[in-house]
This record gives structure tokens, C-alpha cells and sequence, in this order.
């Protein structure tokens, strides 16, 4: 079992940046990838940034050159900094892990970007 703790989320005005934090404890040796999901109000979930084990990276289309997603092994954490800011990237944003069985998740972490 993994377990996933997001933190970070917060009103923010367009224009700013926010940075957030996902901790990973429990069976952590089995994790293949990690990654960012969002979820807007009436929305369905969407990716918006994963990182293989290896520090491979992917972007959604639309946080491209605004959001880096980095992972620190040592504190077993993962990062997604996020600048410049747009009010439809207002969502709760979800922290996953994948092992070669199951995805996990955190509780989410909710992100409010005021215009």
C-alpha cells in the first residue's frame, strides 16, 4: 500500500503561483510513476503532469511552460510548481502513484486562482 499527502493548494489571483507538495510513505519501492490530476467543478478528472521513476516528464497541452513537475527521492516527495496562473486552472488537484498493480490517490488539495 502506498499513502499520498498533497499540500500546498490556496487562493491565489491570476498571475501568481502556487507550489504543491505530495509526500509518499508506506510500499514507496514499488511505485512506477507519479503525477498531477486535476478536477474542475463539473469536469472529469484530467492529467496534468506525470513523472516516471526514472525523472522522465509529460504536460498537459494547456500548463505547458507554466507548471514543472520535479520529485525530490530522498524526502519521498513530489512537486508541481505552478506560475502564472489562470482562473480555469481553478480544480482540486490530486496527487497519484501507479505500482505495477494499483493506482493510488491522495485526498486532493484544492487550487482557487481568483481573476
Amino acid at each position: 500500500q502506498v499513502q499520498l499527502v498533497e499540500s500546498g493548494g490556496g487562493l491565489v489571483q491570476a498571475g501568481g503561483s502556487l507550489r504543491l507538495s505530495c509526500a509518499a510513505s508506506g510500499s514507496i519501492f514499488s511505485i512506477n510513476a507519479m503525477g498531477w490530476y486535476r478536477q474542475a467543478p463539473g469536469k472529469q478528472r484530467e492529467l496534468v503532469a506525470p513523472i516516471t521513476s526514472g525523472g522522465s516528464t509529460n504536460y498537459a497541452d494547456s500548463v505547458k511552460g507554466r507548471f514543472t513537475i520535479s520529485r525530490d527521492n530522498a524526502k519521498n516527495t513530489v512537486y508541481l510548481q505552478m506560475n502564472s496562473l489562470k482562473p480555469e486552472d481553478t480544480a482540486v488537484y490530486y496527487c497519484n502513484a501507479a505500482d505495477a498493480r494499483l493506482d493510488y490517490w491522495g485526498k486532493g488539495t484544492l487550487v482557487t486562482v481568483s481573476s
